[in-house]
């Protein structure tokens, strides 16, 4: 993932888009200030793919946020840049998983935990995030598990 980041600054340099080349160097940067804590940590390797995925999950959902709020105050022009780095970071992500491919992965967890009620739903969300921590949108998850167990 390193290395593709660094290959994709690159290249954006190079072309110069520089919305591509500004949010790859924020994604950079936020990588190398988690690579410094956890080194101080004792971990000489700095973070791994899942926090980097983790990070960039995080990235994208801050630019959602902002979205709605620049919205809410008619200012086009932010949601547009916004926007454009949301294209940028999920270029990086790994491909979600679309609804129906949930509802199916819910289903079978809750065969699998014998989840009866809505308290066996913790167990089934752990199951779930133990399993497709890195390609399963959960808040999407946690709704189907919902209509599902009530």
């Amino acid at each position: 993932m390193r290395e593709q980041l660094n290959s994709e600054l690159k290249k954006s340099i190079i072309n110069k888009d520089l919305v591509a080349t500004k949010t790859i160097r924020l994604i950079i940067a936020a990588i190398k200030d988690r690579d410094i804590v956890v080194r101080t940590e004792g971990n000489q390797n700095g973070i791994s793919e899942a926090d980097i995925i983790s990070l960039l999950k995080k990235m994208q959902k801050q630019r959602e946020e902002s979205i709605q709020l620049y919205t809410k105050g008619n200012r086009m022009d932010l949601v547009q840049s916004e926007e454009d780095e949301i294209k940028i970071i999920k270029q990086f992500l790994p491909k979600q998983m679309n609804d129906d491919e949930i509802k199916n992965l819910v289903k079978e967890a809750i065969e699998i935990n014998d989840a009866k009620s809505i308290r066996d739903m913790g167990k089934v969300m752990s199951y779930l995030k133990e399993k497709y921590s890195t390609n399963m949108d959960f808040s999407k998850a946690s709704k189907f598990l919902k209509e599902t167990l009530i």
